[in-house]
């Protein structure tokens, strides 16, 4: 036991000691906010969300003496032994964290039905409040268990995308459900599961989302001048060629925000009224101002 307690103040001291109440705040935060959701419109309709947590859900539907939040434990254990072994035990002590917090406020946490009578509202409704959880608890740099453990693994392992491993883990309790509890519900768990995680990608992403920019023009020395003097954007110059013209032409890619890219524009093109600009949305941007890789 002394030597598990060293071993365990060995690997939390290489964390600033800042960043441990953060990152337990937004996991507790997050997985309280998760079950305000989930009590209050999934189980009281008999809806279900992916991965783990939906796969606990319908074992409790189906056998109403089986406690979610306790399910949802038992469940993460194997994957818990996964991550234990192969992935960093920082990003696993988080996770431990995570696990038993949401077990313990799902078990303990009794709320009435939400007020809502039109079911595509408690959708929506609850597709928020989970989505918002959800968010903050990928915020930090740990999880609340489920098949996110997976996910990480078998991106460091095989490369596999982990977007390709939730889209299995949601399929499963998707397809059970239908089996078990009709077709019905499991549309109006699909319509949950989308707004859920595009509440999710918002409060991961934020509201001010990173958007890249290319601009070609006859007058890109100019333009560079002003995005960094007014701006004060950083801006790349990339040699490219005319495929039909064959002339040399230079491009230049900067990255800006939702709410600065309309001045960007105006800017451009009060200099150029004839340059070419095309703005990508961005999944994520990491580097000098614009944040650093978490490190699991």
């Amino acid at each position: 036991m002394t030597t598990l307690i060293k071993r365990m103040n060995r690997q939390m001291s290489d964390i600033p000691r800042t960043s441990v109440p953060l990152n337990m705040l937004l996991i507790a935060s997050g997985c309280l906010i998760y079950t305000l959701g989930m009590k209050s419109v999934l189980i009281p309709n008999q809806w279900f969300a992916g991965g783990i947590t939906g796969l606990a859900m319908i074992l409790h539907y189906w056998f109403e003496a089986l406690d979610v939040g306790w399910m949802y434990f038992f469940l993460n254990i194997p994957l818990l032994l996964l991550g234990w072994f192969h992935i960093s035990r920082r990003f696993m002590w988080y996770t431990i964290f995570g696990m038993l917090f949401f077990s313990y406020t799902a078990s303990r946490i009794q709320l009435p039905p939400a007020d809502i009578h039109e079911p595509m509202l408690a959708v929506i409704f609850s597709g928020v409040i989970c989505g918002v959880g959800g968010g903050l608890i990928l915020r930090s740099i740990g999880s609340a268990g489920g098949l996110d453990i997976l996910g990480i693994y078998l991106n460091k392992r095989f490369g596999v995308r982990p977007g390709v491993v939730i889209l299995f883990a949601n399929s499963i309790p998707l397809a059970l459900g239908s089996y078990l509890f009709g077709l019905e519900k499991v549309l109006y768990s699909i319509a949950f599961l989308f707004v859920y995680t595009k509440t999710m990608d918002t409060v991961i992403t934020g509201w001010n989302q990173r958007k890249s920019v290319f601009i070609v023009s006859d007058l890109s020395h100019e333009i560079a001048t002003h995005i960094l003097s007014e701006e004060h954007r950083g801006i790349t110059i990339l040699k490219g060629e005319g495929a039909y013209s064959e002339k040399e032409q230079e491009v230049l890619f900067t990255i800006t925000s939702l709410t600065d890219l309309p001045k960007m524009k105006e800017l451009i093109f009060s200099i150029d009224p004839n340059a070419f600009v095309v703005v990508n949305n961005t999944s994520e941007v990491l580097g000098r101002r614009h944040g650093k890789l978490k490190v699991y």
